[in-house]
């Protein structure tokens, strides 16, 4: 019997078959079926095959000039590229470096697979500084004379196989040199990054899905593999941040977590197409500005911090452990530490865990507040952030001027909060609201000391909880 066509209309053009922990082994599209081995299988294989006849390069390139103009020896000729040793401007000492035949930036020479970070947002998200690199040779981006922020959404990124400097830090570009500053301290092996971030003017998450961020994203994506494979290497992506939340315009709570889902989505179908395992996903939650309601991407947020599919995202921090400026941007600190709670999330992502608020329930004039945390809760009585004596709750929706005494970890469970009330609260929408306007002081045990001087904890993300079992809740 032949299916119709409406029987057809039933299969999805792309899907999964088999999904490990850490990524897809089987997909579909329109093509068959996609099988994804692990290195150690190809390399099996490749033994069990007969064997063949392959040129191998063990001899050392023939010695050249080196560059004109800088402190450099050694240098030879590798295929399309002159590489060799010498010392140069930047943090990473004297050690090997290379640059095309043709001209072009200097690039470090350095071990493993050519690491992208990748972002994709809304224009909070091209946030730079012009600022001397650091480590120059070791971050860099597409060689479209376009930087690390990208095309704003304005033009269609294009393809190409060069890496350049970058002219600005990017919240992706401070991450990758906070990588790199930890590896020098640990005296471990130096990294080559490619960042770049890619933003548009979509109004809301579901647009920003099928805008040209997310087309530009994986242009950038697909410059990264053939970056790496002019050099003779892999290409792995290491990350990609998420940055849009106060710019989205969306409906509902709902409408934000099941359009960001369509972004991660359209990015991992992308990547995979590419070549690339699924992506980490890190991004930052925003609380609302002062003086403005919760808006359905702060609830969102929420909401995706728990039902986020089968994406491998972290939130890396809540925005309201950093300091802003007179205009709600971060300040050049907070940027600094922004980029640490990144790299850390990052470093960390087999176990990383901002404490999540899951419950509000009322029992006479408590609140049981289960959370789910990486450890232990702790209330800081030292306040840093300036929460106040409610440690950043507050109830909203309350009609008959309950007020909240006392906050504490539950003595049964160390990953729940007890909270005091002067009476039982009332109101049509009873909600428990912690840090959706200003700071708070519930975190884990987790702490980094800063390069900015400060120890960074790892806070509780914000949440606007209906409250359950009150009178008229």
């Amino acid at each position: 019997m032949t299916q119709s066509s409406d029987d057809d209309d039933l299969i999805a053009s792309h899907g999964v078959v088999l999904r490990a922990k850490n990524d897809d082994v089987i997909r579909y599209d329109p093509t068959g079926l996609v099988l994804r081995l692990s290195d150690r299988v190809v390399e099996d294989l490749a033994l069990r095959l007969p064997a063949q006849e392959t040129a191998t390069v063990t001899a050392r390139g023939d010695a050249v000039a080196p560059p004109e103009g800088i402190d450099a020896w050694d240098a030879r000729a590798e295929g399309e590229w002159i590489t060799f040793t010498a010392r140069l401007a930047g943090d990473q000492g004297v050690r090997g470096f290379r640059q095309h035949r043709e001209g072009g930036d200097i690039i470090a020479e350095a071990n493993g697979p050519l690491l992208g970070l990748l972002g994709i947002g809304g224009a909070r998200a091209a946030l730079a500084t012009r600022e001397p690199a650091r480590y120059p040779h070791h971050i860099v981006a597409p060689a479209d004379d376009i930087g690390a922020v990208g095309h704003a959404g304005i033009e269609t990124a294009k393809p190409l196989n060069r890496l350049e400097h970058l002219r600005e830090m990017t919240h992706e570009a401070l991450t990758a040199r906070t990588i790199l500053d930890w590896r020098m301290a640990d005296f471990g092996p130096l990294p080559l990054f490619m960042t770049r971030v890619e933003t548009d003017a979509s109004p809301t998450a579901a647009e920003l899905a099928t805008g040209r961020a997310v087309e530009n994203l994986l242009v950038a994506a697909r410059n990264l593999r053939e970056a790496a494979a002019l050099m003779g290497k892999k290409a792995k992506v290491l990350a990609v941040t998420l940055d849009f939340a106060l710019e989205d315009h969306s409906d509902s709570a709902h409408a934000y977590r099941d359009g960001m889902l369509a972004v991660m989505e359209a990015v991992s179908d992308g990547l995979w197409a590419e070549g690339f395992d699924r992506p980490l996903f890190v991004a930052r939650f925003e609380s609302a500005l002062p003086e403005l309601a919760p808006t359905p991407a702060l609830e969102g947020q929420w909401e995706l911090s728990w039902n986020h599919d089968e994406h491998r995202l972290l939130h890396s921090a809540p925005a309201y452990m950093f300091a802003r400026d007179a205009y709600d941007r971060p300040t050049e600190t907070a940027r600094l530490q922004q980029a640490e709670m990144t790299a850390s999330a990052i470093a960390e992502a087999e176990t990383w865990k901002c404490p999540t608020l899951h419950l509000a329930e009322l029992e006479g004039t408590t609140l049981r507040v289960p959370a789910r945390a990486a450890g232990a809760l702790v209330l800081d009585t030292d306040d840093p952030l300036g929460a106040g004596p409610a440690m950043g709750f507050s109830l909203t929706g309350c009609t008959n001027d309950a007020e909240i005494t006392a906050v504490s970890i539950a003595e049964d469970d160390p990953q729940s909060l007890q909270i005091s009330l002067s009476k039982a609260p009332e109101g049509p929408d009873l909600r428990l609201a912690y840090t959706t306007h200003g700071p708070g002081a519930l975190r884990d045990t987790w702490q980094l000391d800063s390069a900015t001087g400060a120890t960074l904890h790892r806070w509780a993300l914000p949440a606007h909880l209906p409250i359950t079992g009150g009178r008229d809740a």
